[in-house]
């Protein structure tokens, strides 16, 4: 196990990602960048959602930013609460900087099988 958002977490995702092989990511997913400025109460931690997967940092040719605290992060992508993603923005959790449009390609998207796999992968690593 490992805590959501630490170095080892980033490194178990990646690793659990690179033996997945092909996700089969939907091309609406695949095309997309979005940074994401997560809030934890020890300190803020920059992601990457690149092509539909996590990695740490931003990406410079990411068109659009989002910054969320960390729990809504886990509810929206991890445990696929897309409720929780609505209800984030509406009560202004979630604050959207740049292309709005990439982040609505991304709300219309449906997650492939194996990318379904692999988030529950994930879900069983973290803290």
């Amino acid at each position: 196990m490992a805590a959501f958002l630490s170095d080892d977490w980033f490194a178990k995702v990646a690793e659990l990602t690179a033996a997945a092989g092909n996700l089969n990511v939907p091309p609406a997913l695949a095309a997309l960048a979005l940074n994401v400025t997560v809030s934890k109460p020890d300190g803020n931690v920059d992601l990457c959602l690149n092509g539909g997967n996590f990695e740490k940092g931003h990406s410079a040719a990411a068109p659009t930013k989002l910054s969320m605290p960390g729990d809504l992060l886990r509810k929206i992508f991890l445990e696929g609460d897309q409720a929780a993603g609505m209800q984030g923005f509406m009560s202004g959790q979630i604050k959207v900087e740049g292309d709005m449009s990439k982040l609505m390609a991304m709300q219309t998207a449906r997650p492939s099988d194996e990318q379904k796999a692999l988030i529950k992968q994930i879900l069983a690593v973290t803290e």
